[in-house]
């Protein structure tokens, strides 16, 4: 797989994890922990997207 098509890969699970997080929110017994849990996902998916995005150029 090349690095662009990882960073595709990276960020389309970077967004359902987004919508996952919204609509947990909206969700009448909210987790937290859950959405804590989630968040955090979320940022190491934007870290690794950097990470990869910086050796391309």
């Amino acid at each position: 797989m090349t690095i662009e098509a990882r960073i595709r890969e990276l960020g389309n699970r970077h967004r359902m994890l987004d919508e996952t997080i919204r609509r947990e929110r909206i969700h009448p017994s909210v987790d937290t922990l859950e959405i804590r849990e989630l968040k955090t996902r979320k940022l190491k998916l934007k870290e690794q997207i950097t990470s990869l995005e910086a050796r391309t150029g």
